[in-house]
């Protein structure tokens, strides 16, 4: 790269695109960056409603989880080679040891993945994200969408059977669920 170039030589992605550790080595690459399909996605800033919604999410996780589990806010889970989410929360084994470094984990150590549904992540967080999370083996799933400034929570479980995510319940004032672990969230 010369220096007239305004642009990182990252920005041209490698001929069999990137894979999840190259995430790790981009050096100035924006925050909020995953990998889905080998492709670099850079997401928006996060909206006042996504920040309050996952912020409520993450209070009540962290106090209900049992102790076997971390909730982690936007860190990534590495699903495969070529694939690097970053959820808006997740639930995630506490005994591998992770450390203060930890960039990421993998999707073996994670029993749940929420994601916030904003304007430009619909594609994303509906279709390509829950089955991606699915075939990686995340047992859980939930969907959060902004319906008239209020939170609705769609709840998934995976099918070993098909490996593909069952519909568990629609939630809109009160989020009371046992699985993955008993939670009971005033949504309102």
């Amino acid at each position: 790269m010369d220096d007239l170039t305004p642009y990182p030589d990252w920005i041209r992605p490698p001929v069999h695109g990137y894979r999840a550790d190259d995430l790790d080595h981009l050096p100035d690459a924006p925050p909020r960056t995953e990998l889905i399909a080998g492709s670099l996605i850079f997401t928006a800033p996060r909206t006042k409603w996504e920040t309050w919604v996952t912020g409520l999410l993450e209070k009540a996780l962290v106090a209900a989880a049992p102790a076997i589990w971390e909730v982690w806010r936007s860190m990534t889970v590495t699903l495969d080679a070529r694939n690097r989410f970053e959820p808006d929360l997740m639930a995630v084994d506490s005994r591998p040891g992770w450390g203060p470094e930890t960039t990421f984990c993998r999707a073996e150590d994670v029993l749940l993945a929420v994601e916030a549904v904003t304007e430009e992540s619909v594609e994303r967080d509906r279709e390509i994200k829950p089955r991606k999370y699915a075939a990686a083996g995340i047992r859980y799933f939930w969907r959060v969408e902004n319906v008239d400034d209020r939170p609705v929570v769609y709840t998934y479980e995976l099918d070993p059977a098909t490996n593909r995510y069952t519909p568990t319940g629609i939630f809109h004032d009160r989020l009371k669920v046992e699985h993955p672990f008993p939670v009971d969230i005033d949504l309102s």
